[in-house]
């Protein structure tokens, strides 16, 4: 989608971040108890970790673990990929269970593979698995929506890397003043119009104005992205306006997390939309340019310790 002129007013010209860099995830493993039982076959910590690591996927096992006769072990999935046969010594697998390895799992704590990102927690091995799929320390998706980018990790690296890959605008401020103007509206095809990424109450959001077809016909779109967990975006309000010759359209609402895709917020049609009729009628003229100005704010929901409501704090 062309877009011939995009404005943006904020109360400052950006934001400075240092560079920020993940660390490699190690995992570590440690027996429970029997530690003279086990210590002659299998010494402590990482070799057991391999031990339940499946040679095909090489990710940790879980019931059923299978063996071939000869003891190769590996996961339930991957059983059904090799087609029965070991992918060690090329033996049937048959339908052998490895109970020894499922008890050796039940006895090991392990923690989190997101501990080299703050997570604390340890875990019972079969238990860790279903926490690392819901823990809040676990790396987010790049936000930006303009193209698949795989690239994952914390907050401070997703925001050097939006800044210096994908040559984002970065304002400070909980304000913003966006003008969209298009010579031809009537040629719109699905398409990001851009994403700007504010910084305000020591938090990063991330605004999204889009074009896409909905049914036969356009529609603009803009949103807004907290980059963090859904339970501290909760913290948080925001407000968009769009109108002119008299007329407006305001949303209010709050804004939803990054754990949540672009795709999956834009498909609810959470945020601010503007049909084409409306747009163009707000454009006024000849109704053969599109110029929409969209301003809107940022506020953080206080609880007033006295009557228990919740009061916005405003910044300037």
């Amino acid at each position: 989608m062309e877009i011939d002129s995009i404005e943006c007013i904020s109360s400052s010209d950006g934001i400075d971040e240092e560079d920020v860099s993940i660390s490699n995830h190690e995992f570590s493993s440690k027996p429970h108890n029997n530690r003279n039982l086990f210590a002659s076959a299998i010494p402590p910590a990482t070799s057991v970790h391999e031990l339940l690591e499946c040679p095909v996927c090489t990710n940790s096992m879980y019931p059923p673990i299978h063996q071939c006769h000869n003891g190769h072990t590996l996961c339930s999935t991957c059983k059904t990929r090799v087609h029965n046969r070991c992918p060690t010594c090329r033996q049937e697998l048959g339908d052998i269970r490895c109970l020894a390895l499922e008890k050796v799992a039940e006895s090991l704590e392990l923690p989190c593979k997101y501990c080299s990102l703050g997570c604390p927690e340890i875990f019972p091995y079969y238990s860790k698995l279903k926490h690392e799929a819901q823990c809040s320390f676990r790396p987010y998706n790049c936000p930006y929506a303009g193209s698949e980018c795989a690239v994952v990790g914390d907050i401070p690296f997703l925001v050097t890397h939006l800044k210096d890959d994908h040559k984002v605008d970065m304002h400070t401020g909980c304000t913003f003043n966006h003008r969209y103007v298009k010579s031809n509206p009537r040629e719109v095809e699905n398409a990001t119009w851009m994403l700007t990424v504010f910084h305000c109450f020591g938090q990063y959001f991330c605004l999204h104005f889009e074009a896409f077809q909905l049914g036969m016909a356009p529609v603009y779109m803009a949103f807004l992205r907290f980059m963090g967990d859904e339970t501290e975006a909760r913290n948080f309000s925001y407000s968009l306006e769009v109108g002119a010759n008299g007329r407006k359209l305001i949303w209010e609402g709050t804004p939803r997390s990054i754990r949540d895709s672009h795709r999956k917020v834009r498909d609810s049609h959470d945020g601010l939309i503007i049909q084409r009729n409306m747009a163009l009628f707000f454009s006024g003229g000849d109704r053969k340019e599109l110029k929409l100005r969209v301003t809107g704010r940022i506020w953080k929901e206080q609880q007033n310790p006295d009557s228990g409501v919740c009061i916005p704090n405003l910044c300037s």
